[in-house]
């Protein structure tokens, strides 16, 4: 039987297993799969690569970025100075730059505005002098500015450099003053207060609320009930009356600042309370136990070992309570309770659309609050991308 089994097998071929061999740079090829990547990947890298996976997020961080690189080099974008007024050109509308005339290629021009009374409504109404064309230069001399505060300049991105022919791409207000200016003026208040603002109501709030949760008792109740005293006041008359109680005498700077901390009092309760109840549930955790085991102090427990873990919704609250607050300030400005003329800011702006005149013969003054909507709604994008990557071992 044995020899029968040595017969058959004599007739089989035998086969070895070969294993290929695979060079270190296959090896490190194939771990480029996402896969892979992911599970080799720290933390911050996890979440930049899945922050960029949100088309949505990724696209309104360009947008609030453009927003906030417009505010800070508006004296060089604007075409004219925001506080000039113009007789000429009171409510005129927006300019249109055109590129085509008689049928041919003239490049980028725009044609100057003449006014007539109407007779009947005694308003100005303005047409275009097709008679004369002005081409829109880049890099013209304007009116002097300080570029970040501290470089002197005159030199500016775009218009006519003819003087008394000027390029007003959103049309003017009551005084002859250009809006697109004004409007790039107005976004360094209104888009540098949330800012300042949330960084005021998020210290406040992580802190407060966890202090309250981390020690309990007798501190956490006096929090619990500070926090519901300040809920329980409305808050629209809340800041009206602290706007009101400001001295209309003090500077734009100063006006600036107490603005900030008066939308900075209502916004940390709400993320207090939050705070303060995930403290309550991980004060017992042993990540936490160990700290103070180690010597830890409370303070740098708090900020080191337990804010952290709730990351997540702390950047989600963070980019809501931005937009919050500028929608604060716009209404408080829209109210005259906020910051007053010669500041400048979208909800100034909008001051001026408050009656019914303005929106039905001057529609353009309203644009600013088209910023305020995009500034809003980016936020809330940008907001939504953060949330999920600061989480990116959830499922997609």
């Amino acid at each position: 039987m044995a020899e029968a089994d040595r017969e058959h097998g004599a007739g089989v071929e035998t086969r070895e297993l070969v294993v290929p061999r695979v060079s270190e740079a296959e090896r490190a090829a194939a771990l480029d799969d996402r896969d892979d990547r992911e599970f080799y990947a720290s933390q911050w890298q996890l979440m930049r690569r899945r922050f960029f996976r949100h088309k949505v997020a990724v696209g309104a961080t360009v947008v609030l970025g453009m927003l906030y690189l417009a505010a800070l080099f508006s004296p060089f974008l604007s075409p004219h100075d925001p506080v000039l007024r113009s007789l000429a050109y009171k409510e005129a509308p927006p300019m249109v730059v055109r590129w085509f005339a008689e049928g041919r290629l003239r490049g980028p021009f725009v044609y100057p505005l003449t006014s007539e009374l109407d007779r009947e409504t005694y308003e100005n109404v303005y047409q275009e002098d097709r008679a004369q064309r002005y081409p829109v230069k880049l890099f013209v001399r304007g009116f002097e500015y300080k570029l970040l505060g501290l470089f002197a300049s005159d030199l500016h991105l775009f218009g006519t450099g003819v003087e008394g022919v000027p390029v007003h791409l959103f049309g003017t207000d009551a005084l002859g003053r250009d809006v697109f200016s004004r409007t790039l003026y107005g976004a360094q208040i209104s888009l540098s207060v949330g800012l300042v603002g949330v960084a005021i109501s998020f210290f406040l709030g992580i802190l407060i609320g966890g202090v309250a949760g981390f020690f309990g008792g007798t501190v956490d109740e006096v929090v619990q009930r500070l926090i519901e005293i300040i809920i329980g006041i409305p808050s629209l008359p809340l800041w009206m009356g602290l706007s009101a109680a400001l001295p209309t005498g003090w500077p734009v700077l100063k006006m600036y600042f107490a603005i900030t901390v008066i939308v900075s009092l209502i916004g940390w309760t709400s993320l207090a309370r939050v705070v303060r109840g995930k403290f309550l549930s991980l004060r017992e955790e042993d990540f936490v136990v160990a700290a103070k085991l180690a010597g830890r102090r409370d303070l740098p427990t708090i900020f080191l070992h337990m804010v952290p873990s709730f990351l997540s919704h702390i950047i989600a609250s963070l980019t809501l309570a931005i937009p919050s607050m500028i929608l604060a300030e716009t209404a408080l400005s829209f109210l005259g309770l906020g910051m007053q003329p010669p500041a400048m800011s979208w909800g100034v702006l909008l001051k001026a659309a408050q009656n019914v005149h303005s929106i039905a013969l001057a529609p353009w003054l309203m644009i600013p609050g088209l910023f305020v909507i995009i500034t809003v709604l980016a936020f809330n994008f940008v907001g939504d991308g953060l949330r999920d990557a600061a989480d990116p071992y959830a499922s997609h």
